[in-house]
Formats: C-alpha cells, structure tokens, sequence
C-alpha cells in the first residue's frame, strides 16, 4: 500500500489542494445518491471558492492564511459530502437530505472559513488571521447574501446561521435551527471541520508552522497582539503542541456531547471503517510521543503542500448536469 501522501485526503486517492479533484468526489458522491439531480449549482460554488481563495474574486483578496486555507476548506467540503452520504445510507436515519439540502451542505462547507479573507480596501488589518475571533460572522454574512446569488434567498437565513456550528463565537446549542434536519446538517458541518483537520496527515506540523502564527497575530498567542480581551492561550509553538491531546478531549466532548456524533455516518460512507477517526488517533498518539519526549523537530518531519498549491489548481467543472 502506498504511504499516505501530504496533499491527499484519508483514503489516498483524493487530492485536497485540487479544486476540481475534490468537486468530481463530491459530484460522485452526490451523483450516487441523487443520479438525476442538477449539478450547476455545486460547481458554480467550486469555482467561485477556488477564485475567492486565489484573490479572483470581485472585492477580495487572496488568502493570506497558511492553516485556513484552500486545502482545509476542501478536505472540509469533502468530509461534509461523506458525512451526509453516510447519513443518507444509514438504516433508520429518519427524514432524507434530499438533493437540495446536500448541496446546501457542500455550500455551506465550501464557504465556512471565507471570514478569514480580507476585502480589497481593508487597510486596517495586513493578514486575515487579525479576523480569528470574528471569522465566522464575517463568514455568516457574507454566506447569506450569497445564497441569494445562487437563487436560494430562501436559505439565506438559516445558512447564516449553520456557519456557527464551525466556530465558537456562539454555544452550539444556542445556534437557532428551523427543524431537526437543519441541525443534524449543523452537527454534519461542524464535525466535518473539526476531523478533517485533525486527520490531516501533516497536522501536527501545521499546527506547529501555521496554525500557531495566526494565533499570534490574531491574539491569541505570545507574540500577538489581543484587542478582545480573551488573552494569550499559548506561550509558543510547541506549547500548542503539547496542549493538542488535551484539545483533542475537548475536541471529543463537542463532537459527542454537542455535535451528536455526527462523526459516525463516516462509518457507514465508508463501510464499516471511519478512516476519519483512525486518522485523528494516529496524531493525537504522535502528539502525546512528542509532548513525552520533547524532540519537536526530530519528531515532526511531514512536509505540508506549499500554501501556494491550493492557488495553482485547476477550474472545476462547472456542471456535469444542466441545472
């Protein structure tokens, strides 16, 4: 079997710094469930993220965060796709998605981090790491308006709305949902956020070269600079490192307590292994091993993709079906 590779998604075979890698996935995924459903939409939202993370995009720059990138919002979207194609599979799951609410799904997905890029006449803040705690508001009100762009002003309300299961700015359980399928959508997407990352095979390595920089420029670590008043959380890359396992419990709880185990329907996608999870295992084992014995560098030695791969890629295709 071939090592897994730093750019490839948990089976191997899916490269995350490719957009239209990741739309086929999710148009196959998508397809097999719903063979006769239209794709424009799906491949209207690629596109348009692939420019927004290039800085293609009317009123936008390109990202300029190397954690929350272009590679992370794909291995997202891709969780997200897998998580509802399980759901949908899964015996006794209750009410269907349907096809116009898996896209919804991937929409939300795909647009979940767009609160970390800066507009074009930002001259206030220099990298959107500044927007750390603020990320996802600036996300949710960008992704309302741009559910009325796509013709489904319908869902503008509550897709302002799902975008906080991604994040911390509010109590999950205090994130208002229409009905119990929006919500099981809502746990659907803020678990894929979090094990997609976790599994990354160069976790612990962004964690320590990307992650912990945005930190510190958006206050949260020594170095920064924090105007919220929530203070440094760590004191230095490594420090961020050996917290990792603990986060990880903390990660545990939200996933099981708060997201309602959403994480499972990657069982059923899969077919009976939830490579997510075996993946997550592997680094937080590698994590404690390093908070052990202390060798940052020895032991971590995975190469990330360059940040710039993610801008480079291909323009998906824009419909595999007529809309």
């Amino acid at each position: 079997m071939q090592p897994r590779r730093s750019e490839y998604d948990v089976t191997n075979r899916v490269n995350t710094t490719d957009p239209q890698a990741v739309h086929q996935e999710v148009s196959r995924i998508y397809l097999g469930l719903y063979p006769d459903a239209p794709t424009e939409t799906l491949g209207r939202t690629f596109s348009d993220c692939a420019r927004l993370f290039r800085g293609e995009y009317p009123g936008y720059r390109a990202c300029d965060t190397a954690y929350h990138n272009l590679q992370h919002t794909l291995d997202v979207s891709l969780a997200m796709a897998r998580l509802m194609d399980g759901y949908e599979r899964s015996q006794g799951r209750g009410e269907p998605i349907g096809a116009r609410l898996f896209r919804f799904g991937i929409i939300a997905a795909l647009l979940h981090d767009v609160g970390y890029l800066r507009h074009r006449h930002d001259t206030r803040h220099q990298n959107g790491a500044e927007y750390t705690l603020s990320h996802v508001s600036r996300g949710s009100r960008f992704l309302e308006h741009y559910m009325t762009v796509l013709g489904m002003s319908d869902l503008a309300p509550v897709a302002a709305r799902i975008i906080h299961f991604t994040g911390y700015e509010m109590p999950v359980d205090a994130i208002e949902m229409p009905n119990q399928m929006f919500r099981r959508l809502g746990n659907m997407l803020g678990t894929a956020d979090i094990i997609a990352q976790m599994a990354d095979r160069c976790y612990l390595e962004k964690c320590r070269d990307r992650l912990f920089p945005e930190f510190v420029i958006g206050g949260l670590a020594a170095g920064g600079r924090s105007e919220t008043g929530h203070g440094v959380r760590f004191s230095s890359a490594e420090d961020l490192l050996r917290n990792t396992p603990g986060f990880y419990a903390v990660a545990k709880h939200r996933l099981t307590e708060l997201l309602g185990s959403a994480y499972g329907y990657a069982e059923t996608h899969f077919g009976g292994q939830n490579l997510y999870l075996d993946e997550v295992m592997k680094n937080i084992e590698h994590a404690e091993r390093v908070a052990e014995n202390g060798d940052v560098k020895a032991l971590l030695r995975r190469n990330p993709p360059p940040r710039e791969q993610g801008f480079v890629a291909r323009e998906p295709e824009m419909a595999l079906h007529a809309a």
